[in-house]
C-alpha cells in the first residue's frame, strides 16, 4: 500500500483546521487516469466548503481532501482510455461539485475531465486555469452565448474568474467593462478590457452605458443593481449567489437571469488550450504556496485583494 501527502480537512472551520496529512494513493477505475499533481489551484469555493458552505452539503462530513484545480503528468491509464499515456502533462478540474482531492500528490478521475496542457502554458500557471476559466468560459459562451459587437460588463474583473472573463469576452468581439479598484485598471488594460470602473466610491448603474449582458461575481446587492445597467431584454449571468429577491425583479422588468455552476468539460478546457496556445489568454498567478501553507493560502484568497490566482506547489 502507497501513501502520499495531502492537506486534510478534519473539521468544518477556519484555516487553522487544515493540515498536511498521508492518504493512500489512489487507484484509477476503468476510463481513469491517475496524475501525479505538479499545482493545484486555490479558489473561494475551497475555503467556503472549508468553512461548512460552498460545496459542503454536497462532499458530506470531513475528514475531506479539497481542492479541484489540477495541474500534473500522467501517472497511470486504466483500461478504456485512449486520449492519454503515462507521462502526458495534464490541466483539468476533475468531479466538480463531487470531491476531487486537488490537494494531494496524486488524484484520479476520468480521462475527459482533463486536456493536454500547451506547451505555452507552465505547471502553476495551468493549476490557475480550470475551474475559474470553465466557469467564464460556460457562463459567456454557453450561457450568454456573447456576440461580437455587444457590452459585457464584468464585475470583480481582477479577481480568479473575472481576469480570464475579460479575456474571453474579449476574444468573443465584445466591448469588456469591468469592475474593479483603481490600482487594477491598468493592469485590466493590458488583458484587454475597454472600460474600467472603480466601484469604491462609484455607483456603476449610474456611470456605465447599458449593457447587454452583466457577468456577476460579486453577488449580493451588486446582482439587485445590476438590473439597472443592462439594456431591454439584457441577461444577468450570476456565478455568485444574488440577492434573494434580484430574479424576481429582473423578471417584473423584462431581463433575463441564469444561474452557473461550472462543471467538468474537456471540451472547454481544450478550447481554453486553444486560446492560450494563440496568445489571447493569459492566467495569472498573484502568489503561489507550498502544499503545507494551505492554510496561508486559504487567509490569503479570503481577503479577495488578491490579482487573479492563488496556486499551491505539490
Amino acid at each position: 500500500m502507497e501513501f502520499m501527502r495531502a492537506v486534510v480537512l478534519d473539521r468544518y472551520g477556519d484555516a487553522d483546521v487544515l493540515s498536511v496529512g498521508r492518504r493512500q494513493v489512489p487507484e484509477p477505475l476503468p476510463t481513469e487516469v491517475r496524475v501525479r499533481v505538479v499545482a493545484a489551484g486555490v479558489n473561494p469555493v475551497d475555503w467556503k466548503t472549508r468553512n461548512g458552505d460552498g460545496m459542503a452539503s454536497v462532499l458530506g462530513d470531513p475528514p475531506q481532501v479539497l481542492g479541484w484545480d489540477v495541474s500534473g503528468v500522467v501517472d497511470a491509464v486504466a483500461p478504456g482510455v485512449t486520449r492519454f499515456a503515462v507521462g502526458d502533462p495534464v490541466f483539468g478540474m476533475p468531479w466538480f461539485p463531487r470531491a476531487a482531492g486537488a490537494y494531494a500528490e496524486y488524484v484520479t478521475a476520468p480521462s475527459r475531465h482533463f486536456a493536454a496542457r500547451p506547451d505555452e502554458l507552465d505547471e502553476v500557471a495551468a493549476a490557475a486555469l480550470p475551474l475559474a476559466g470553465l466557469t467564464a468560459w460556460q457562463a459567456l459562451v454557453d450561457t450568454a452565448r456573447v456576440r461580437a459587437g455587444q457590452r459585457v460588463l464584468v464585475h470583480a474583473a481582477a479577481g480568479g474568474v473575472g481576469h480570464l472573463a475579460v479575456q474571453i469576452a474579449k476574444n468573443l468581439g465584445a466591448y469588456v467593462i469591468g469592475t474593479a479598484t483603481t490600482a487594477r485598471h491598468r493592469r485590466l488594460g493590458e488583458l484587454g478590457l475597454d472600460e474600467a470602473i472603480n466601484y469604491q466610491g462609484t455607483a456603476f448603474e449610474q456611470v456605465v452605458e447599458p449593457v447587454d449582458v452583466v457577468l456577476d461575481l460579486a453577488g449580493g446587492e451588486v446582482a439587485t443593481r445590476s438590473l439597472d445597467a443592462l439594456r431591454p431584454n439584457g441577461l444577468l449571468v450570476s456565478v455568485a449567489r444574488p440577492a434573494d429577491d434580484t430574479f424576481a425583479r429582473a423578471a417584473d422588468r423584462g431581463l433575463r437571469t441564469a444561474r452557473v455552476l461550472v462543471e467538468p468539460d474537456g471540451h472547454g478546457l481544450e478550447k481554453l488550450a486553444e486560446l492560450v496556445q494563440a496568445k489571447r489568454l493569459r492566467p495569472l498567478v498573484d502568489r503561489t504556496f507550498p502544499l503545507d501553507q494551505a492554510a496561508e493560502a486559504h487567509r490569503l484568497s479570503e481577503t479577495g485583494h488578491t490579482f487573479g490566482k492563488i496556486v499551491l506547489t505539490v
